[in-house]
């Protein structure tokens, strides 16, 4: 038994644990405070809510910058951890994913659970960030090997399955864009936006050749941007995991523009995608007069790069990794970190 923890903030962790999940040939049972989504095969645990009254105003939530959200005396906190200790009593897990909550990674180990990290981008120097990682039987990192995050400590590398981007989307047919159109798609997820509808319509006003859709944020949603996604000329997004997945599943040129997020994660991932001529980034929302030139960079760039981000296996070879590991004895789990 395989238990994947999901964290409830945006829908990416949501997405990635059922690609994987619908890869492993081991059981998997979620663990999120997210309700049970449509087309998990395996058992759901519903984890009470770590937030709320009191946890802001606690004191030391961080336990003196060990960890990253420990609110004393906070009874939802007190409920999540025994549901999941519960679990593990009770299921006795060869294996637990956490993606991504250092606690829950730290508490399943406590317990003599291995442990793998879905690792992120970003500057994960911190104490929480080094002990999840330093802990971790494997890290899961969801961009490629030819792209690594600069930084990082020889046995992290050493510990890390680099699968390449992956998104619910891989293996879809791909429709021909409009020949001629010109149609951009911004798409700005469910984790959280700065934007406002003001800069969406003042970046459509100065670009009227050009046909506006907004997902998320000040716009609309679709449970399957998919259509949207294999239609647009453009698709203009944020640097999260997730909408880069998708983008680049659909093979659609993109104007990346990172949000402001812990750790400097999107601003990490869009300068990677820079770096490797992926994307056409920019570091903060652009001036109207910009839009223009921006909008006809990345169409004459094109999306076909973008198989070197996601080459479409990502879900698969994750699976793989989780099935080794939780078959493997313990005494053939290799650690990241050699010396150990």
């Amino acid at each position: 038994m395989i238990g994947y923890y999901v964290h409830h903030q945006g829908r990416g962790h949501l997405h990635r644990a059922l690609c994987v999940a619908r890869h492993t040939r081991t059981p998997v049972t979620g663990l999120s405070s997210l309700p049970r989504p449509d087309g998990w095969a395996g058992e759901w645990i519903h984890l009470p809510p770590d937030t709320g009254p009191g946890a802001t105003a606690a004191a030391d939530p961080t336990a003196h910058g060990r960890l990253h959200w420990v609110p004393r005396h906070h009874a939802g906190l007190r409920a999540r951890s025994a549901a999941v200790a519960a679990w593990i009593e009770r299921a006795a897990p060869s294996l637990l994913v956490s993606d991504v909550s250092v606690e829950i990674a730290v508490l399943a180990r406590l317990m003599g659970v291995p442990v793998v990290v879905s690792a992120m981008r970003g500057d994960r120097s911190d104490p929480a960030h080094r002990l999840a990682y330093d802990l971790a039987d494997a890290l899961l990192a969801p961009w490629p090997a030819a792209l690594p995050e600069p930084g990082w400590p020889p046995e992290w590398r050493a510990g890390t399955e680099h699968t390449g981007a992956f998104s619910r989307h891989d293996g879809r047919p791909r429709a021909e864009r409009p020949v001629g159109a010109r149609e951009v798609l911004l798409m700005l997820g469910a984790g959280g936006s700065a934007l406002t509808g003001a800069d969406a319509r003042k970046a459509a006003e100065a670009t009227p050749g050009w046909r506006w859709t907004v997902l998320g944020g000040p716009g609309g949603w679709a449970d399957d941007p998919w259509p949207l996604l294999c239609r647009a000329t453009v698709v203009v997004t944020h640097a999260g995991q997730n909408a880069l997945a998708e983008c680049a599943a659909a093979r659609t040129p993109a104007v990346v523009v990172p949000q402001d997020r812990p750790h400097g994660e999107q601003l990490a991932t869009a300068r990677a995608l820079a770096g490797a001529g992926l994307a056409t980034v920019r570091e903060r929302w652009p001036e109207p007069h910009e839009w223009p030139a921006l909008l006809d960079t990345a169409r004459r760039a094109g999306g076909d790069r973008w198989h070197l981000w996601a080459p479409g296996d990502g879900a698969a070879r994750a699976a793989r990794l989780l099935d080794h590991l939780a078959a493997s004895p313990d005494d053939e789990k290799e650690p990241p970190c050699a010396s150990r």
